[in-house]
Parts: structure tokens; sequence; C-alpha cells
């Protein structure tokens, strides 16, 4: 009959039989959430960190006359591509610990290994993963929002090139439209008394034509993007670590402990 005992084929089997087990214990959401974290974050430090270079020649060379006008914005710039760093390392640190904690509460684990021990302080690592991500949720939210305010200038420096395109074909001169201004100073980048401080009429269209007006802008957009798809791996997070704290609770109600 059927040759079950043979040993190369037990042994196949058991390869197989392992193979199941170990595809079975992954905690996919947990990844899934940890993949995104990873993307989100590589998009909005390395597009954030470049745009935030390309923002300060932007400004240096068509908004502002005087160093002292825009030395603000250079140290925050400096200062928060630091803190993108930071953000970077300890995103990366944190997409492990909550992978390995999904891994290690997942109900996959549990049945693959038999018996689990549901202990008092597994409960309590839960408790604190859902806790910490919950702040950083709310934190990042407001980081979320925060990333659109450059998204929102550039696209309304973009309606306004593209306005004064249109009116220049209309008339003979460009100088005709010199109303047609863009101040920084409205969104914050530069202090009210600095000059100019806007660009307008045939300086606005020469940053217009600029490759680097665009490249900046893309640069935000992925930025904002990133920070968006960061939140939503956040949010699987909390899903995660919800269930798998809710799991434990009822292994111990049970009194698996």
């Amino acid at each position: 009959m059927f040759p079950v005992r043979q040993p190369w084929l037990c042994k196949a089997l058991g390869c197989y039989d392992c193979c199941i087990r170990c595809i079975g214990a992954v905690p996919y959401p947990s990844l899934v959430a940890t993949l995104l974290c990873y993307a989100g974050m590589a998009l909005f430090c390395g597009c954030g960190h470049e745009a935030l270079t390309q923002t300060e020649v932007l400004v240096e060379t068509y908004f502002a006359r005087n160093i002292q006008d825009y030395v603000v914005m250079a140290s925050f710039i400096k200062y928060f591509q630091y803190v993108i760093y930071g953000l970077a390392s300890f995103f990366f640190l944190y997409g492990i610990l909550l992978l390995a904690e999904g891994f290690y509460t997942t109900s996959a684990v549990k049945q693959t290994f038999g018996e689990f021990r549901s202990t008092q302080c597994g409960r309590c690592l839960s408790l604190t993963f859902i806790i910490v991500t919950y702040i950083l949720a709310f934190i990042w939210l407001a980081v979320f929002a925060f990333s659109a305010i450059p998204v929102f200038f550039l696209f309304n420096m973009e309606q306004t090139c593209h306005t004064v395109n249109i009116l220049s074909e209309s008339t003979p001169s460009i100088n005709q439209h010199g109303w047609i201004c863009m101040d920084a100073r409205q969104y914050g980048l530069l202090p009210w008394n600095a000059m100019p401080g806007k660009s307008c009429g045939t300086t606005l269209a020469a940053i217009c034509k600029t490759s680097e007006f665009y490249v900046t802008y893309d640069l935000y957009i992925a930025a904002f993007a990133g920070a968006g798809i960061t939140l939503l791996a956040l949010f699987l997070y909390l899903v995660a670590t919800t269930y798998n704290y809710a799991v434990l609770r009822f292994l111990g109600r049970k009194g698996i402990r």
C-alpha cells in the first residue's frame, strides 16, 4: 500500500508540516503594519529632509535679502532635520518591538506551540504598547496635519504661477501683473518685517520656471504621503495590539496563567 513508513517521505511530510506551522504563526496585521511604517517613515524622512533643504534655498534666493530675515527658519530647518534622524531610528526600533510582540501573543503562535501561559508581565507589556501607540498616533496625527502646510503653500504658489502664465499670454507685458504675488510671510516662513518677503510679477514667473520649485513640491507631496502611510500603520498597530491584549485578558479570565 502507500509507503508511509519510508523515512524520506516522513522527512518530507515533516518539513511541509513545519512550513505550514511557521506560515500560520506569522502575525500578518503586525507584519503589514511594520512594512507600512517603514515605507512611510522612509518617504517622510528622506523626502522631508531634502525638501527642507530645497526650501531654504528657495527662500534665500527669492523671498529674503537679509540673512537675519530667515535665520530663524534656517535654524528650525536644521533642528528639524536632526529630529528626522531621531524619528527614523525610533520608529525602526519600535516597529521591531511591536512585530515581536505580535509574534509572541498572536493566537496562531499559541495554537502552534500548544499550552500558552498568560503572565501578568505579558499583559502589562501589551497594555503598555497600546498606550504608547495611542500617544504616538495622536502625535503623528498632528505631524500629518503640519506636513500639509508646505504642500498647501506650494499648491497655491503653483496656481498663482498658472494664473500669471495665462495673463501673460493675453497681455503684451507681464509687468502689468505685478499685483499678483505670493507672500511667504503669510505662512509663517518669514517675519512680517522681512524684505521683500514676497515675489510678484516677473520674479514669481521666474520661480515657476525653475526645476527646483517643482522638485521641492514633489518632495513635500511625497513626505505628506509618507506621513499618511505612517499614520495608517499606527492605526493598524492599535488594532493588532488591542486584539492581542484582549486575547491575553481572555486567557487570564479562563485561568490560563
